[in-house]
């Protein structure tokens, strides 16, 4: 059993704490913020047994095996960091960190160490993407695709208002291509690997990141566009396009529906809601992946996963190298 203890008090982290509670062979054994009451009241409302004021206090135990790190993206590098040093394995939430470089660092100091690095990105390992990998076959030549993923964040509104939240801080590495557009950049690169030519543009909000945007992505014989925002909501699917079929995805980061008309026929749907217990927003499949990971695979076993995000976070900066000052 993994014992695993978490970095910040997010909702994204109260959704790991559910999938990790739902998948066997894992155990999140405390919470950890640094704020000692808050942690203790998030840990109670949680039903976990455990709490930490503070990363020290956390590293410091050998009652955790392993640290899910969801705190704001711009704490991210160090505190893999500081909990690989510690002897702990860890699953770091997208993204993982800023730059490719970063990310590099850190995977060679989880070899160093011994201990599992994993991103959480759930858009790797749903079921739904797997789907959507049968169904390409059925496409023909692939000429196009649109990818999107683009919902208003409740937060937006404490902007509007002269806030600065975190999600939306340059400081904290916020901002909507980080937030949301990296799940389309992330399965783009999954699915048709690195892009040859980048284009991109974006809306800059008050706080100074990007609120909204789109990229377009240059592959011999293909191009997709990448849309992603949290100042407006798109009730759209994302499209891959062949020669033969087009195939329509109802949601990027958990494919849940899947609709292909072929040219000239009929369209045929693939409902995976049906063939899988996790909803939308679940991070089941992710939390399985780490466990699998830390249980049998080990740290070269992760060599694929992290070369896939490593390829995410070097398209990501070229996407942001391409807006306009």
């Amino acid at each position: 059993m993994i014992r695993i203890a978490t970095v910040g008090t997010s909702v994204i982290t109260e959704a790991f704490v559910g999938a990790a509670q739902r998948t066997p062979g894992i155990e999140v054994v405390a919470v950890s913020s640094r704020d000692g009451d808050r942690a203790r009241a998030y840990a109670d409302r949680l039903g976990v047994s455990g709490s930490f004021g503070s990363l020290d206090a956390l590293l410091d135990t050998s009652e955790v095996d392993a640290v899910y790190i969801g705190s704001p993206n711009a704490a991210h590098a160090e505190q893999v960091s500081r909990s690989l040093a510690a002897g702990k394995h860890v699953l770091v939430e997208k993204p993982a960190v800023a730059t490719a470089a970063e990310w590099n660092d850190l995977v060679a100091q989880s070899h160093a160490s011994g201990r599992v690095l994993l991103e959480a990105m759930r858009t790797a390992y749903d079921p739904g993407i797997a789907a959507v990998r049968d169904e390409l076959v059925r496409l023909g030549v692939i000429r196009r695709a649109s990818l999107h993923y683009q919902k208003r964040s409740s937060r937006y509104d404490d902007v509007l208002a002269g806030g600065t939240p975190n999600i939306f801080d340059p400081a904290m590495g916020g901002g909507a291509l980080a937030d949301l557009g990296v799940y389309a950049v992330h399965a783009a690169v999954l699915l048709f690997g690195e892009p040859v030519t980048i284009s991109a543009a974006r809306v800059e909000i008050a706080t100074g990141v990007d609120g909204a945007g789109i990229a377009l992505l240059g592959y011999p014989g293909m191009v997709v566009d990448v849309s992603f925002s949290k100042i407006t909501s798109s009730v759209r699917p994302s499209e891959i396009q062949g020669e033969d079929a087009t195939l329509e995805i109802d949601h990027l980061a958990s494919p849940r529906r899947l609709r292909t008309i072929p040219r000239g026929a009929d369209a045929t749907e693939r409902d995976v809601a049906g063939e899988t217990e996790a909803g939308v927003d679940a991070l089941d499949a992710e939390v399985a992946r780490f466990v699998e990971l830390v249980s049998a695979g080990g740290v070269a076993a992760a060599a694929v996963d992290n070369a896939r995000t490593a390829a995410t976070l070097r398209t990501i900066e070229r996407i942001r190298a391409t807006f306009p000052n």
